[in-house]
């Protein structure tokens, strides 16, 4: 697990929050593209999901690679932008058009999203902090409320 424990200490600097986003989802893109849906490079350490929604404005299809928590019958989303200041895009179109399509190891699925507040989301983030232990040094770098969505089947 001393892998597991590099990439997360490295996940949660902010040199990585510069770059990272640049890189990663291009890269989790193309690999998804060339393997016609069966592979996410960041899957490899997270479980991922390319979600793909309406944009708020634009009203056009936007894919975005994300990193995921399965939780039952559904889907965990974090909108934590690597711990940058902003909230990501893809979470203002889940707030405007809450009705989404996922790709989820190789299969597409059609998925309501949810934004999870109070208690129901301090439950939820007790979660994800345990699975992926970086989600706390992005909060702890910005003055927002890192948005949470919870994905469930349409």
């Amino acid at each position: 697990m001393i892998g597991e424990r590099l990439v997360q200490k490295v996940s949660a600097t902010r040199g990585f929050a510069r770059v990272a986003p640049h890189v990663v989802p291009a890269l989790d893109r193309a690999v998804h593209r060339l393997s016609r849906g069966r592979v996410l490079l960041s899957a490899q350490m997270l479980p991922g999901v390319i979600l793909t929604s309406t944009g708020a404005r634009s009203g056009q299809p936007r894919r975005t690679p994300l990193a995921c928590m399965p939780d039952g019958d559904g889907w965990f989303l974090v909108g934590s932008n690597f711990g940058r200041t902003g909230h990501p895009a893809w979470t203002y179109n889940l707030l405007h058009r809450p009705d989404a399509e996922i790709s989820w190891k190789g299969h597409d699925i059609l998925v309501t999203a949810r934004l999870l507040e109070g208690a129901e989301r301090a439950a939820a983030w007790q979660q994800l902090l345990a699975f992926w232990p970086p989600y706390a040094a992005y909060q702890e770098r910005v003055d927002r409320e890192i948005r949470i969505f919870r994905l469930t089947r349409r």
